[in-house]
């Protein structure tokens, strides 16, 4: 984290930063809302201009009213579905987001959408009453927050697309994407990105079609034909997404990822990953002959919760793994979990 913007400020004005957050009585986090606070004298202090400050502005108000919106279903499991606003329920995209919706709802997941037609109104209505979330954007044309969700005010509207991608992404465990224009895609090669470069946690990634469709074939051909020969992704890349037309297979893909890994944590330049079920030495020993590669130093072994861990009471329940992981295969994590899932001492299949 970068220097602390109080010790930039005045004594007296920090001093009178300090008098406010302690007036306010906010006393978890404090030391993050005492950075905000300060940034923003900042900021005023820098002599923007009034349209910077304008969309700083505002994109706090979108994201504090879109975490207020998100914290009471903090522990529920949510899945994102994109796709095209323009499709018409005749449509069999339409009905394959009606259906998954429904499908996860069932396995007790809430969906999250842009809140507007099409598609996304296809996955409310399939996930039903009080099982969605809607984050919608303010357009001048075709997106407004449909009834499903606006009706129990699980909606927030955003102004800008920077924040409303965050909130489509950020609570989210497993994402769905159905055929759409720019902003499907848009969204589907962001989430691509935020995996391959580790900026995001490994979650699953599926690319759903009609039965028998083909929208996501020529995706399929472009990276097997111009992106992986030329070197622009590593061959591997895009082996964290399914693309299917079964909606079974879809929910398998989602409710699988998670059935024996729960979590990670970075301690230090360590990973820890939190597992349902401790593997057996046998597996550990198959895992390490596997993906041992990944590690910088060492190999895969179980652990006891690290200091970090025991000091912020994370999880300190489950079992867990660790592994110095080479950041140059950050991508590749996706294959450890898969194969973590599928050990023998895991968990019995979700469905």
């Amino acid at each position: 984290m970068a220097d602390n913007p109080l010790d930039a400020l005045p004594p007296e004005i920090a001093d009178a930063i300090q008098s406010l957050v302690d007036a306010a009585q906010v006393r978890e986090n404090r030391d993050l809302v005492l950075r905000i606070l300060a940034t923003g004298i900042g900021m005023g202090s820098d002599a923007p201009g009034r349209l910077d400050l304008k969309i700083v502005t505002a994109a706090l108000d979108e994201m504090r009213s879109a975490f207020r919106l998100f914290a009471p279903f903090e522990g529920v499991p949510k899945v994102t579905i994109f796709g095209s606003a323009r499709t018409r329920q005749q449509d069999p995209a339409y009905q394959q987001a009606t259906r998954v919706g429904a499908e996860l709802a069932a396995r007790g997941w809430m969906t999250v959408t842009g809140a507007g037609p099409g598609i996304m109104e296809a996955a409310v209505t399939g996930a039903g009453p009080g099982r969605s979330l809607g984050v919608s954007i303010r357009l001048p044309f075709e997106e407004r927050p449909v009834t499903t969700i606006e009706g129990e005010a699980n909606v927030v509207a955003m102004k800008y697309f920077f924040t409303r991608k965050l909130m489509l992404v950020k609570e989210s465990r497993a994402f769905v994407c159905l055929p759409g224009g720019f902003g499907t895609l848009d969204e589907m090669f962001e989430l691509l990105t935020l995996q391959q470069t580790g900026k995001a946690e490994p979650t699953p990634i599926v690319l759903l079609d009609a039965p028998d469709g083909g929208f996501w074939d020529g995706l399929r051909r472009f990276v097997d034909e111009q992106l992986v020969p030329t070197g622009m992704i590593s061959p591997s890349d895009f082996d964290r997404v399914m693309i299917t037309g079964s909606v079974p297979e879809a929910v398998r893909e989602i409710t699988g990822f998670w059935r024996n890994y729960d979590s990670l944590r970075w301690v230090g330049d360590r990973l820890v990953l939190r597992l349902r079920n401790a593997p057996t030495d046998d597996e550990l020993s198959r895992l390490n002959e596997r993906f041992g590669r990944l590690a910088s130093v060492g190999g895969i072994a179980r652990i006891e919760p690290l200091r970090a861990e025991r000091r912020d009471g994370d999880k300190l329940d489950l079992p867990r793994v660790m592994l110095r992981l080479d950041q140059s295969h950050v991508g590749e994590l996706h294959e450890l979990i898969r194969a973590v899932n599928a050990l023998p001492s895991a968990p019995g299949p979700a469905d």
